[in-house]
């Protein structure tokens, strides 16, 4: 994409502007995609925010079973084991 073409776009009456689809595909805006607004000296630029490596990362890790699950079900076999020899 061309760093030094001039797109337009029209403020409405609530002060919304419509960013081009070749900057929002460029840039991978997606609804929702928060972007910072400055003022800088007479313009305004607006940049893609800096993504939360938290909510970037969650649900990476999922599984078909939960290590929770997992971990609670080994503890349940384990106690049966050591009731098992206590009993005997």
């Amino acid at each position: 994409m061309e760093s030094e073409k001039i797109m337009k776009a029209k403020v409405s009456a609530k002060g919304w502007i419509v960013i081009p689809a070749a900057l929002r595909k460029h840039f991978g805006l997606k609804p929702g995609t928060i972007v910072e607004v400055q003022e800088m000296g007479e313009k305004i630029v607006i940049t893609p925010g800096i993504k939360d490596p938290v909510d970037e990362f969650y649900g990476k890790l999922g599984g078909e079973i939960s290590l929770t699950d997992a971990l609670l079900e080994d503890r349940r076999e384990e106690l049966k084991r050591e009731e098992a020899n206590v009993s005997t």
